[in-house]
This record gives structure tokens, C-alpha cells and sequence, in this order.
């Protein structure tokens, strides 16, 4: 890849993000209902409130707090939290680890899982096997996530007591170690099936009509012709190929992992930035909905920019200007 190129790309990462938290910015702003009163409850008298707006500047003309806004955000100072009082992204960086994990085991379980299954689809076009899949992949891409993790948490939590409902780790265990990481790994299975379940049908689709592109290429009848095994026809050639276009979907799809992430989070009780982002829309926490905003937004960007790295890997007659 041209180094001018990616330097390019990265130059713009800092005004996109301005660009988005201030759109951000005014939208909450502007939306209905008072974060004073979120916070405060409805029955202080109008001197409390007064006091509290003027303690965390919401008593200026928004245009000022904008500008104000703008120039903490040149000094990396996102504010200060209203709820726990303590620097919103100090609060948000705790949360962090735990979402990475999540949607990171997510994306590579439904990258890893819709390619195969776009592959048996693929080489078996038109089949009882291809069918199967389609039918699954159209079923999941259709079914919101947050009733599927209902569903789930029913029967493979409460009925069959495979999975715990809820949680991160076993509040009443004191493991360690190889046992702690255990632990965490047993709850989120469930969680990263869940939310993993959409990208896998988008993945297995394109998968398939990518690869049933490429089979009918002048490329793979010569390398039939020469008398190249048929699964090797599929993975060294086609398949390379067809992953060109899925490359781009799955750096695509990041910002809709980490957009299901809040509805999987607050099901399962899992403790990451989506849950947080839930719980303070809801108390009104400007600060903190800012700071996951820009956690979202700079993960979304960096994605896209690993995406163009990895198209020239798949194909080197890719080149960036």
C-alpha cells in the first residue's frame, strides 16, 4: 500500500471524529428533556436546579457550550461525568476491555463461521446443504438480536443450564488464572453467539454468491482443465477471490457490532461501553455518551482503514493512490 495513502487516511481521522461528536453534540442537546432533572429527580426547587446547571455549564447558550465543548476536545477533556463524578473517559477506558472481547470474539467467530458455511453453500450450489443454509442465513439476518438473546437465555441458560444468564464472571467465585479466564470465557459464549448471529448470515451470503461468481470464471476452468482437485479449485482460487468483496463487509460491519453490543450488552448484563452507553442516554450523562461516541467512532475508522490493508493482501493488483 502507498505510505502516502495511508498517511492520508490517517490525517483524516481526527476531523471525522470532530465531525461526529459534534453532530453528536448538538443532537443530545437538542433532544428533549432536561439532564438536571435526569439527575436530580423532580423534586428540588428551582434555586437547586439553577446551582446544579450552573455547576456543569448547561445555563449557557448552547452555541457557547459548544465552543467550549470543542476546545476541551482539542485538550483530550471530554468533562466530567454527572452520575459518578469522575472523568468521562476514565469511566468509559474501564469499560473498554470488556466490549473489545465481545465484539472482537464475535467478529472473528462470524467471519471464521460464515466463510465456512458460504463455502459448503458455494460448492454446493442448488443442494438440500446450499438450501439449509440459505434458509438459516435468511432466518438469523431477520431476527432481532435482542429477542434472539431473549430466546437464548431461556433455553440454553434457564432451561438446559448450560450457560450463566447474566454477567461477565461468577461473583461468588475468588479464581484466578487459567480459572478466571475459564470463567469468562463460559459466559460469553453465549452473548458472542448471539450477537454474532447476523453478521454470520451476511457473511455465509456473500460468501456463496462471490464464490458462485468466481466458479464460473475463465481462471477455474483452466485450472479444472489442468486437472487441479476440486478443493483446491475452491480454496486457492476461488475463494481468495471471493473474499475480496467479503473484506469489505466485515470492516463494514464493525460499527453494526458495535451498535447490536448495547441491546446484547444490557441483555446479558455484560459490562462494556455499550451497556454504559444504555444507562447514561437514560440518566442523560452527556459526558459519557460523548466519550463512547468517540470510542465508537475512532474503532469504526481504524476498521476501515485495517479493511484496505487487507485488500491488498488478498489481491496485490489492488493499489491505493
Amino acid at each position: 500500500m502507498n505510505r502516502r495513502y495511508l498517511a492520508r487516511r490517517l490525517l483524516q481521522v481526527p476531523p471525522a471524529v470532530l465531525g461526529i461528536l459534534v453532530v453528536a453534540f448538538l443532537l443530545i442537546h437538542l433532544a428533549p428533556g432536561d439532564p438536571i432533572l435526569a439527575l436530580a429527580g423532580d423534586n428540588g426547587d428551582a434555586a437547586y436546579y439553577a446551582e446544579m446547571r450552573a455547576t456543569f455549564g448547561l445555563d449557557r447558550p448552547i452555541p457557547e457550550q459548544l465552543v467550549i465543548f470543542v476546545g476541551n476536545l482539542l485538550r483530550f477533556d471530554l468533562g466530567v461525568s454527572y452520575v459518578q463524578g469522575r472523568p468521562a473517559i476514565d469511566v468509559v477506558l474501564e469499560r473498554i476491555p470488556s466490549t473489545l472481547l465481545l465484539t472482537g470474539a464475535a467478529l472473528v467467530f462470524s467471519t471464521v463461521v460464515g466463510i465456512w458455511l458460504g463455502l459448503i453453500a458455494g460448492a454446493r450450489a442448488h443442494r438440500p446443504a446450499d438450501l439449509a443454509i440459505n434458509v438459516a442465513a435468511l432466518g438469523l439476518h431477520a431476527t432481532p438480536s435482542f429477542w434472539l438473546a431473549q430466546l437464548a437465555i431461556l433455553t440454553l441458560s434457564l432451561w438446559a443450564g448450560w450457560f450463566p444468564v447474566s454477567g461477565m464472571t461468577n461473583p461468588r467465585s475468588s479464581a484466578t488464572g487459567l480459572g478466571l479466564m475459564l470463567d469468562i470465557a463460559h459466559h460469553l459464549i453465549l452473548p458472542m453467539i448471539v450477537l454474532a448471529s447476523t453478521e454470520i448470515a451476511a457473511v455465509a451470503r456473500l460468501t456463496r454468491a462471490g464464490l458462485l461468481d468466481e466458479l464460473s470464471r475463465d481462471y477455474v476452468r483452466t485450472a479444472r482443465a489442468k486437472g487441479v482437485k476440486e478443493p483446491q479449485v475452491l480454496r486457492r482460487h476461488a475463494l481468495r477471490c471471493a473474499l475480496i468483496p467479503v473484506a469489505t463487509v466485515v470492516g463494514g460491519r464493525v460499527g453494526h457490532l458495535l451498535a447490536g453490543a448495547v441491546l446484547v450488552e444490557a441483555v446479558f448484563g455484560w459490562p462494556g461501553i455499550g451497556r454504559l452507553l444504555l444507562s447514561s442516554v437514560q440518566s442523560r450523562d452527556i459526558p459519557i455518551v460523548l466519550a463512547v461516541l468517540l470510542v465508537i467512532g475512532l474503532t469504526i475508522i481504524i476498521a476501515n482503514v485495517i479493511t484496505d490493508l487487507v485488500y491488498v493482501r488478498l489481491d496485490p493488483r489492488i493499489r491505493y493512490r
